[in-house]
């Protein structure tokens, strides 16, 4: 990462953790009052589309995925970035429940907390949770939500910060666990709610 703020110190200031701005003119305050965001071009909503179609076709975890994201189910802890089903196929000889797969992704190497915690509540209502995080985690932070995601379960994936090319790569598969039925099928009528299409895509 650039430490812009120490090489051109005239120049530049770092008001914030990933924020940049025009260091003091000497009129008592800044060139622009609007900070520089840190790796603006990059967004998390870049990667949930090619982790769907990662998880899908690379992984086999899934037949279906779709990206989801934000707060589209008005829930901070019950909308993943990606979620998918694995459902049986015609062809199937032995039928079995549906199960929902569901992943977090983070493109802020400081977040493994935070998308620890959301993964392991998407557990309510998904038979797999995966978090995705990018390379750019230190080794000491791998470490320990790679430990984390041995004790509870939860896939672990790690990617670059290129969204034409992230080049997935599994660390830790996802166990299967049983989800709560009362919130499987909150999840299903929020999803529902939200958008039949998408529903019917996952669950049809």
């Amino acid at each position: 990462m650039l430490n812009l703020d120490t090489l051109f110190p005239g120049e530049i200031a770092k008001p914030e953790r990933g924020l940049y701005a025009p260091a003091d003119d000497g009129s008592g305050g800044t060139g622009s009052t609007r900070p520089i965001p840190l790796g603006g071009a990059v967004k998390e909503a870049d990667f949930y589309g090619p982790f769907a179609e990662w998880l899908k076709n690379d992984l086999g975890e899934v037949n279906t995925a779709i990206p989801l994201g934000g707060a589209a189910l008005k829930s901070k802890w019950g909308t993943p970035d990606v979620v998918g089903t694995y459902k049986p196929l015609a062809s199937h000889l032995i039928k079995f429940p549906v199960e929902i797969v569901s992943a977090e992704i983070k493109t802020d190497p400081q977040a493994p907390v935070v998308a620890f915690g959301q993964a392991v509540a998407y557990r309510l209502f998904s038979t797999k949770t995966y978090i995705a995080m990018p390379t750019t985690l230190t080794e000491e932070d791998q470490g320990r939500l790679e430990s984390l995601c041995m004790l509870f379960g939860v896939g672990f994936v790690l990617f670059d910060l290129k969204k034409d090319a992230p080049n997935f790569s599994i660390r830790m598969r996802a166990q299967r666990f049983y989800p709560d039925m009362f919130y499987v099928n909150e999840f299903a009528r929020r999803l529902s709610q939200y958008n039949a299409k998408l529903f019917e895509d996952l669950f049809g």
